[in-house]
This record gives C-alpha cells, sequence and structure tokens, in this order.
C-alpha cells in the first residue's frame, strides 16, 4: 500500500489504469461497520471484483490467483469522540459509560452512525496493483500475510490523515521485534557469549520487551494529557518557537528526531508533549525514571507513551539488548524519541553535565544503517518561576527529597493552580548524529562531543528571563535592599549590553517601572523578595532564607554572561598574567560551564576584551579599564561557584590524604563548615552552600587526582588547588569592589 489519504471517492482502477478489476480489503468487526463500508464504496462508484476480509490466511489464494494488474485496497471505519471546542479528544468524562469512544461496542455504533455520522467516516488506503504487491514482497513467506500488514499499516496513516499525526502510534512492536531474523541472530549470539540456553536467552528477551515498551494508545494520550495539563496550563503562558518547530517537521518527514530538553521541572515532558500535540507532532516515546512509575500515573503513562526505563543497567545482557533493539525499531519507523540528558531535574538553575549513555542505543542503529540519520534536537524549556523550586533548594541545604506518590502528586497539583508568569519552549540547531559519528572514529568521544553539543545548543537558545536579571542584581549586593530606580540602574547596563550581543530574552518587561515592579511584585508574591514599604519608597531585597532559590532563577541565565565574568578576572591582575588566569579558570570551572576549544575559548574572550575597552591590550592598568566598565559581572555569575570550591578544597587539604573521601559524609562536612564560613564573612552568600555546587567541585577535584588516597605529596597538591581558589577569590573581591564604588557613585549604594 502505498501513500494513505482520508476517504473519498477512489476512481476504479486508480492504481493500475482504467477498468482495472479492484480487490477490496475491509478491516471490520461489526454488521454496522460493514454496512457503513458498502455504503461508502457504492457512494464513491467503486465496483470491486472481491470484497474480502482483512485477514492474512483469506488473502493468499485470491492473491495468488489475481491478475498482476488487480487493483488492492482497503477500507475500514475510524470511530471518532465527540468534537468539543474544534478538539476531537477522549475525556474523562466519557468513560462514565465503561467505553472508549474510538472503539465503541456494537450496540452503540448504529446509533452514532445515524445521530452523529460525522464520528463514524470510512478511511480508505492508497491502492496498489497487485503486481507491485508482488514485487514488494519479493516472493519470501506468505503473501496474503504480507499484504494484509501492508494494508493495516496503510490504513494507520490514512486515520492519521484524518485526526493528526499526534496520534500516529505504533502496534505490536513486541512480536514485530522478534520476528526480525537479525534480533533472533543477537539472541542466539547473546546465548553463545553467555553460555545459557537460547530458550532461556529468549524468554528473558521477550520479558525485558514488555517491560520497556509502551503501548501508546490514543485513548491513554487523551486522558493523560487532559487529566495532566492542569499541571501546567494553568500556572504557565508557554510562549514557543514556532519557527523552529517548522524546521523539524521538515526535517521529521525523512529522519527520526530525538528529543534533548533541558531539565527543571517535572511539568517539563508534560509541557512539550502538548506543545507538540498543539502542532500535530506525533507524540514522542518519553524515556521516564521508575520513581514516576506510581499507580495510577504509571500505568496510563505506558499506554501514552513513556517507557519506563531503568536507570543502571548494570551487566543485564539480555536488558540492554532488548533497549537497542527497542531503540532501532521505533527510529526505523520514525518515532522520535526523548529523555533528559541531564539525569535529573536541575537544582541549581544552569544545566548539569549531561550523560551521554543512551545515546549509544541511537548511534548503534545509525551504525548498523537501521536508519539513514538521527537528529538530536536541543531542546530550551525556561520558567520565570517555579514553585518545586524551594523544595529543590531544601534538598541543597541537607533536606532529604521526598518521593514521588499519589498524595505528592495532589499536593503538585494543588500548587499549580495560579498563575506565576510566562514559560518559554526554545528549540536549537538539530545535529546529525550520522555527522557526529563519521567525523570522530572514537565512538565514545563522538557521543561525548554530541552531548556536549546539545548542552551548547540548549544554552545558545535559553531566554534571559526578567526574573533571572532581577535576581542577578539582588544577589549581587550583600545583604542590602535596593530601591526601584536603583535595581534599574544595575540593570540598565546589562540589558544594554544583551541588546547589543542580540542574546536571546524573554522580552521587553523591563523596559518600564511598571514591568519591573510586576516582576518585583510575582517574586515577593513567591517569597523570593521582600518589601520594606515603611521609608521614603519600597525597597526590595532577597528574602532570608532564599537565597538558593533566587540563584536558581539567576542561574538560567548566568551562561550567557561567564565570557564577560572571565574577561573581567584577566584585568583584576597583573598583566602578564592574563591569558594564565583565563586558562586556569577554564580548567577550574569546565565541570560547571560548557567551553568550547582553546581557540575559540580565546577569540570569545578578546571579544568580550574588546568590547570592555578597544585598547585592553596595551593597558598595563586593567583595573583602570574595569573602573570605566559599564557594569561588572565577575562576582555576579562566578562567586558562589569559586566559593563552593574553595570550601571544598580547604577541607580536602584539611584532611589527611590517606584518609579516604565518601562521599555524603564529605558533603556533609562542606555543607557545615560552609556555614560556619557564611557567618564569618567568608563566602559571600547562603546561595554558595548548596550540596549540588559542592558536589561539582568535589568533581573537578577528582579529576585533578585530589580525592583518591595518597601520601604527603597528596597534601600538598590540595594546598595548592586551595591556594589556586583564594587567589581566583581575591581577583572577584577586587571585581566586588570595584562594583561596589561605582554603585557609590551612580546610586548611591553603601559597598
Amino acid at each position: 500500500m502505498g501513500l494513505a489519504t482520508e476517504a473519498g471517492p477512489v476512481p476504479p482502477g486508480a492504481a493500475g489504469g482504467p477498468g482495472a478489476p479492484t480487490i477490496l480489503l475491509v478491516q471490520a468487526s461489526t454488521a454496522v461497520e460493514r454496512e457503513l463500508i458498502s455504503r461508502w464504496a457504492q457512494d464513491s462508484g467503486l465496483d470491486p471484483v472481491r470484497v474480502l476480509p482483512l485477514h492474512g490466511p483469506a488473502l493468499t489464494r485470491p492473491l495468488a490467483d489475481a491478475d498482476g494488474a488487480t487493483v488492492v485496497t482497503a477500507a475500514r471505519v475510524a470511530w471518532l469522540p465527540r468534537e468539543r471546542n474544534g478538539v476531537r479528544r477522549v475525556r474523562w468524562a466519557d468513560l462514565a459509560s465503561f467505553t472508549d469512544p474510538r472503539h465503541p461496542p456494537a450496540h452503540q455504533q448504529a446509533r452514532i452512525a445515524r445521530r452523529e455520522p460525522d464520528r463514524a467516516p470510512v478511511v480508505v488506503a492508497e491502492p496498489a496493483t497487485v503486481a507491485e504487491l508482488r514485487a514488494r514482497h519479493g516472493g519470501g513467506g506468505d503473501l496474503g500475510r504480507f499484504v494484509a500488514g501492508q494494508a493495516v499499516l496503510a490504513l494507520e496513516r490514512a486515520e492519521r490523515a484524518l485526526v493528526g499525526d499526534r496520534y500516529k502510534v505504533p502496534k505490536q512492536i513486541v512480536e514485530m521485534i522478534e520476528d526480525d531474523p537479525s534480533f533472533r541472530r543477537e539472541v542466539a549470539a547473546l546465548a553463545e557469549r553467555l553460555e545459557l540456553p537460547e530458550a532461556e536467552i529468549t524468554a528473558k528477551a521477550h520479558d525485558a520487551l514488555q517491560e520497556l515498551v509502551a503501548s501508546m494508545s490514543p485513548m491513554a494520550v487523551d486522558l493523560l494529557t487532559g487529566a495532566l495539563r492542569p499541571l501546567h496550563a494553568r500556572a504557565w503562558d508557554v510562549q514557543v518557537d514556532t519557527a523552529g518547530l517548522e524546521r523539524l517537521r521538515e526535517l521529521n518527514r525523512r529522519d527520526a528526531l530525538v528529543f534533548l530538553p533541558s531539565h527543571r521541572s517535572y511539568a517539563d515532558p508534560l509541557l512539550l508533549a502538548d506543545v507538540l500535540a498543539e502542532h500535530d507532532f506525533p507524540r514522542n516515546h518519553v524515556l521516564g525514571g521508575e520513581n514516576l512509575r506510581f499507580w495510577p500515573v504509571g500505568p496510563v503513562a505506558k499506554r501514552a507513551g513513556v517507557v519506563f526505563i531503568r536507570r543502571t543497567f548494570g551487566d543485564d545482557e539480555v536488558y540492554k539488548l532488548a533497549v537497542r533493539e527497542y531503540f532501532g525499531f521505533l527510529l526505523s519507523k520514525r518515532f522520535n524519541l526523548e529523555w533528559y540528558m541531564e539525569g535529573g531535574r536541575s537544582r541549581t538553575g544552569k544545566l548539569r553535565p549531561p550523560r551521554f549513555g543512551l545515546l549509544a542505543n541511537v548511534a548503534e542503529a545509525v551504525e548498523r544503517d537501521r536508519v539513514s540519520d538521527v537528529h538530536l534536537v536541543p531542546v530550551s524549556i525556561t520558567y520565570d518561576q517555579l514553585r518545586e523550586v524551594a523544595a529543590m533548594a531544601a534538598e541543597q541545604a541537607g533536606a532529604v527529597k521526598k518521593g514521588e506518590g499519589l498524595a505528592w502528586l495532589a499536593r503538585y497539583a494543588k500548587a499549580q493552580l495560579s498563575q506565576i508568569g510566562t514559560a518559554q519552549v526554545r528549540f536549537a540547531e538539530p545535529i546529525s548524529l550520522r555527522a557526529a559519528l563519521d567525523a570522530e572514529p572514537d565512538r565514545r568521544l563522538a557521543l561525548q562531543k554530541a552531548a556536549f553539543e546539545v548542552a551548547v545548543g540548549i544554552n545558545r537558545v535559553t531566554p534571559i528571563m526578567a526574573t533571572a536579571l532581577v535576581t542577578l542584581a539582588l544577589l549581587g549586593v550583600r545583604d542590602r535592599a535596593l530601591t526601584l530606580g536603583q535595581v534599574r540602574a544595575v540593570l540598565a547596563p546589562v540589558r544594554d549590553y544583551v541588546l547589543d550581543r542580540d542574546l536571546p530574552h524573554s522580552g521587553d518587561t523591563l523596559d518600564t517601572d511598571a514591568g519591573l515592579r510586576g516582576v518585583l511584585a510575582a517574586l515577593a508574591a513567591s517569597r523570593v523578595v521582600t518589601t520594606y514599604s515603611g521609608g521614603e519608597e519600597p525597597v526590595y531585597a532577597i528574602e532570608r532564607g532564599q537565597h538558593l532559590v533566587a540563584a536558581f532563577y539567576r542561574n538560567s541565565a548566568i551562561h550567557h554572561f561567564v565570557d564577560r565574568a572571565l574577561a573581567e578576572l584577566m584585568l583584576a591582575g597583573p598583566p602578564d598574567e592574563r591569558w594564565d588566569v583565563a586558562f586556569g579558570l577554564r580548567d577550574l570551572l569546565k565541570f560547571e560551564f560548557f567551553f568550547p576549544d582553546r581557540d575559540t575559548f580565546r577569540a570569545r574572550i578578546t571579544a568580550e576584551l574588546e568590547r570592555l575597552d578597544p585598547g585592553w591590550e596595551t593597558e598595563r592598568d586593567g583595573r583602570a579599564v574595569l573602573a570605566r566598565a559599564p557594569f561588572l559581572m565577575a562576582h555576579r555569575v562566578l562567586r558562589s561557584f569559586v566559593d563552593a570550591q574553595l570550601v571544598v578544597a580547604e577541607r580536602l587539604a584539611a584532611r589527611d590524604p590517606r584518609v579516604p573521601v565518601v562521599e555524603k559524609e564529605f558533603l556533609d562536612e562542606c555543607a557545615g563548615v560552609g556555614q560556619q564560613m557564611l557567618l564569618q564573612g567568608r563566602l559571600h552568600g547562603p546561595e554558595s552552600l548548596s550540596r549540588e555546587l559542592f558536589a561539582g567541585a568535589l568533581r573537578l577535584a577528582g579529576n585533578l587526582d585530589l580525592t583518591d588516597p595518597g601520601r604527603d605529596e597528596l597534601g600538598l597538591r590540595r594546598a595548592d588547588l586551595a591556594s589556586r581558589l583564594r587567589a581566583v577569590l581575591a581577583r572577584v573581591i577586587t571585581i566586588d569592589e570595584l562594583d561596589a564604588a561605582s554603585r557609590r557613585e551612580v546610586v548611591g549604594v553603601a559597598p
């Protein structure tokens, strides 16, 4: 069967020439469906020589006896839900009768066809000749079974032309994978390698596939979407990069897509699914963690395309085979995938380092030519505010994460009932996985580079939200409040910089005093900002205990300012050390930000230095350049990261190098000592006391070979790292002092 169309007149002999005889394959299970199809055939002028049930064994002999010019087509009734507000979706209210509107029982079909004929259209597959079908079949296996399978697929395409691509769903996946000769060969090879009976491996592979495969029914898609839409529809005004979506639509006509979004909220997959459905994209197969498999969400989610996958596979070779084959099957049929490479929601607001293990399964589908190519789609999902940030901030301060469940879902849903701003969904340029694999012979390195490019793409299109800029301003003045005019004075040159560089941003909210007051009021309503109105005019500050929440919003945008911050730190010391400082900072911060290769990095930093002062290279006094700058950023962007690294480095230097570092205990120690350092004024603010920042600093130490037990020499190297970080911190403090002096001069803020 060729391309499918919505039911309509099919000219006799359309595929085989004028007057060619026609065989009509009917997929019907009730007398009502057979009558509707018969009536359609008469109305369309179709006079088939044979009408056969769409059942493989019943087709074998008639197809063998038919002339090659005979045309074959197929038809069935596509039962539809009732239209409401221009949309046909199954709703929970429809289930009051315990029926699926897309599969009504026989006793209801006649009434629906009589009273609501628009709910019972007939769809017909594009015709093909018997000769074409024989040639496509190739002579292997049963022709009737092959044609029946082709007809079902063609009818599925025909129905999608009627109801939309968002209901493109795979059928009989486990059976089709297990029938594939290449899968059976893989099972046999694995059985031989593991020295186990092939039947045992086959049974285990079947169980693994049953565990993995999302059955994805249109009814479940509608029900889950309808039930979970309140978790985001009321909370945010969603703004979508529609131009990016249209580019993806064209690409998806040829190749499968893997959507790789940023992950800041539980709402991310719900919001993205709604965006794709509203623009008639096929529903993604979303890889989800076992923690969200609880009843009743888990069973419905699995039938709506959520693939619950184990967080770790360990040495389970059979499970790995099942994942690999499932991915390959979906991609070969151009079903799109979606997962979150960060491995969990960001607790700091910025991107976490990507994990690229699952990409290996996609890469194998490309390498084995199961697909011509797969394109990785970086997706940025950014919010003005999130209600769950407070809980994540508490976890960063040491609170135990609460498990997901029905009670948790009810609390979460209740919290989402009122609006808290906008959400932005933007799509970066897709990345060809085949091109990435062809460019780098080392497969692991190729996947690392591809994952890195995805993260860079997400950052590139992530808009600078108004809340990010406001919290950036307020966090930069330790323990002080600012008037509206002072906040505006801090933000004005930063916003000019954003516009000059054409950086993505959320709009002109901050252009007016009313807009700025609105952002401050929204943050105050969420208890992130406190307002004091008892003086001459209101003043604003970060609410006590909310610094980690404010830092989350700030951090969603700071990657746009990192190059500027590094350029400032270069100028804060002797001129002969400038590039050593820059590349040293690149190494110290490589687990927090995504830096390009050395040449590109140098070019980008040079561009920032040129913006600060075109004559920076001949200026011996870098502090003079900084003093003339319209704004300074290093202390606002990097202080909390350097502070956290210093805490970790000093705790490592203080311990016996022969004692192993146990991560949880060590992070607890850092949290306690960090609090003391904050009280003593050695740290800038509470936003430095983040377990995720401490964990990132510990990864850096591990990369520098400073965490495994060693001899006295290890203690010296640990002390050297602490010394290097104190030198960096001294430069950050210099920037802060210069900025304080500028604030005193411009807006009268005390240092």
